[in-house]
């Protein structure tokens, strides 16, 4: 019987461009989070007494800043050398070899595949074969499974392999392959990197398993993150346990507007949702999105003063966790519940009311209208905001947003008067 930890994506120093421009951000403790999720899971390693620890692509991020990353990794190394553990690892695309022009040494117990051909790495003393191909260039669009060696008789085998499989939504397809190509190559584990969400897509004979990433970079990769626990019993996979290795975590704090009567009851139900999140998070930090959704009263309070707001939700995030949370982004998807009796009448917010309406239930004429009206608008933002931006669905919440704004100005100067 033996253990080892499977692990892919660890990104190290990845630079979480853009955190600088929000305000409050933790920018120090979220950028130094890769570092310290690779510590523990060098210390999960030494606490389980692994025989050997698998890392599946993209240790890297890219091309090194400085120096500085190498030598983090390398004292990791040292400290998996120290405990006789030996570190088996592939390029993936994103340290791919025509990427990475600084390189280190490796030290003696890590072993990098080959990124000629695959290879297959026969230690003395593990009983294991390990089968690999490193990524030589980013894009590598060819199917590398299909060139893998049968598994080795007497051995257990195990194929690492940097992969999207019969592709998967929001990652390029990079090393294409299908399930049959890894199945029938008598391996006992295969141990896959590239996808950043755990996902196991054979349970049996053999295990076919993404761990995910082991740090979250982004609200785009929320939840626990961490590695894969595998024990090997009489030649098979006995049991695969996830072990959450995160130290920032991210989420998306849904809160529930429907029928609130103001932004005070909107802030309540938001500490009601934080209260929760909160101890799930287990004393890591947590970045959260906040999504407010559904028709309301307060949906006019909030429309008048957005920005006040924003911050509201943000102070009491710092009230309720002792500044653990930060809130990285507050999105509304609020709307009236329903216009007012007194604004249905013929004077002007009668129009007005007439006219939003009729936008929002006329997605061509709501459209047709922004063509003209954000045309200067559209010349500014980046092309990959306007696909967002002629939504329909998009144009009715912005639309939803900007009329109680309206309502609220043209009362000011005498409304129905």
């Amino acid at each position: 019987m033996f253990k080892f930890i499977h692990a892919a994506d660890i990104h190290l120093d990845s630079p979480q461009r853009g955190l600088s421009n929000y305000e409050g951000a933790p920018v120090g403790e979220i950028r130094g989070a890769t570092r310290k999720a690779l510590e523990n899971l060098v210390s999960l390693a030494v606490e389980e007494k692994v025989a050997f620890v698998l890392i599946v692509g993209d240790l890297y991020d890219g091309e090194w800043e400085d120096f500085n990353t190498g030598l983090f990794f390398g004292i990791q190394m040292a400290r998996l050398r120290d405990e006789g553990i030996p570190l088996i690892l592939l390029r993936g695309n994103h340290d791919a070899a025509s990427k990475m022009t600084k390189d280190l040494r490796l030290l003696e117990n890590t072993k990098l595949l080959s990124m000629e051909r695959p290879e297959t790495y026969i230690p003395d003393d593990l009983g294991v074969a390990f089968h690999g191909q490193s990524f030589a260039k980013r894009a590598e669009m060819t199917n590398l499974a299909k060139g893998y060696p049968e598994g080795v008789a007497g051995l257990f085998n195990i194929g690492l392999l940097h992969t999207c499989v019969e592709g998967r939504e929001g990652h390029e397809n990079y090393a294409p392959c299908s399930l049959d190509d890894l199945r029938f190559k008598g391996y006992g584990y295969w141990a896959l990197g590239h996808i950043h969400k755990r996902e196991t897509l054979i349970d049996a004979d053999p295990v076919v398993a993404f761990p995910g990433n082991i740090q979250g970079r982004s609200v785009r990769e929320t939840g626990p993150k961490g590695c894969l626990l595998v024990t090997v019993e009489g030649g098979e996979v006995s049991k695969v346990e996830p072990r959450w290795l995160d130290v920032a975590r991210w989420d998306i704090c849904r809160v529930d507007a429907m029928g609130a009567e103001d932004g005070d009851e909107l802030l309540q139900r938001f500490r009601d949702r934080l209260s929760l999140m909160i101890p799930e998070a287990e004393d890591r930090l947590l970045a959260v999105r906040v999504e407010v959704s559904g028709a309301c009263r307060a949906h006019a309070e909030l429309s008048s003063d957005w920005n006040y707001w924003v911050n509201e939700v943000r102070q009491t995030a710092t009230e309720g966790s002792g500044g653990r949370v930060w809130v990285e982004k507050v999105i509304a998807k609020t709307r009236m519940t329903a216009r007012l009796e007194d604004d249905q009448g013929d004077g002007p917010m009668g129009e007005l009311n007439a006219l939003l309406e009729e936008l929002r239930e006329d997605a061509g004429l709501l459209k047709a209208l922004c063509d003209v009206e954000l045309e200067d608008l559209r010349k500014k933002l980046d092309p990959k905001l306007l696909d967002e931006l002629d939504a329909p669905e998009r144009l009715r919440e912005l639309l939803d947003q900007v009329g109680p704004l309206l309502r609220t100005r043209l009362g000011a100067h005498g409304g129905e008067g």
